[in-house]
């Protein structure tokens, strides 16, 4: 999957990298905005990356077609999950961050994020990911194919920081989908870092800031 990718630098010859995936039928832009709020000059120059989401039909919307990372093929998001789709998006984002590493940032300065599926997708490539990152962020979703994770995760990434941000008004992706996933990871040894807000699904100021702030201690 060949993917048109937005690129922002804060500065010449970056010194990390954080990757940020949208949600279901938004596009690269729609994190720019919030990244332009993170002030992290006291680590260095770094890349932000914002991929698009190719477009195809997403069966639980009549099969319309718009931006996604995988198919949601109903309303319970984990009973029926699009493994085949998330995979091919794993591989996407495992090109994207060997082509960073190639650039040369190394693994431990790459951070990868996302809000919704791009969170889905952004836990489970960093956790399977064979290289040490600096952390993984996830905003607003879940943890996808839970029951492989055991099996598959990255022992180099099994210390890995994980922030997990979730809205407790949250109509979209429940809260308790969102619990369900922070304990999987805290079971099987993950260190999280877990935030809740007043929210629905979206991002807050509040949250931003919590971003901030952690984006800054793994990245330091």
């Amino acid at each position: 999957m060949s993917l048109e990718v937005i690129e922002a630098q804060t500065g010449e010859q970056p010194v990390a990298t954080v990757l940020i995936l949208h949600g279901l039928g938004a596009d690269g832009r729609d994190f720019v905005p919030v990244a332009e709020q993170l002030d992290l000059s006291s680590i260095g120059p770094v890349r932000f990356l914002f991929p698009n989401a190719p477009v195809m039909p997403v069966t639980i919307n009549g099969g319309y077609q718009m931006p996604a990372w995988y198919d949601i093929l109903g309303a319970d998001i984990t009973a029926r999950q699009d493994e085949k789709g998330m995979r091919q998006t794993q591989d996407s984002m495992n090109q994207l961050i060997t082509r960073e590493i190639e650039r040369g940032i190394p693994a431990r300065r790459i951070v990868i994020a996302g809000f919704s599926q791009g969170c889905a997708m952004a836990l489970m490539t960093g956790l399977r990911f064979p290289e040490r990152l600096a952390g993984i962020m996830g905003l607003s979703g879940y943890l996808p194919l839970a029951a492989t994770l055991a099996s598959e995760r990255s022992p180099a990434n099994a210390d890995v920081p994980v922030f997990l941000a979730h809205g407790t008004r949250d109509g979209v992706v429940p809260l308790t989908r969102a619990t369900a996933s922070r304990d999987v990871l805290l079971a099987l040894g993950h260190p999280v870092d877990w935030f809740t807000y007043e929210m629905e699904h979206s991002v807050c100021a509040e949250e931003i800031a919590d971003m901030h702030q952690w984006l800054l201690r793994v990245l330091a």
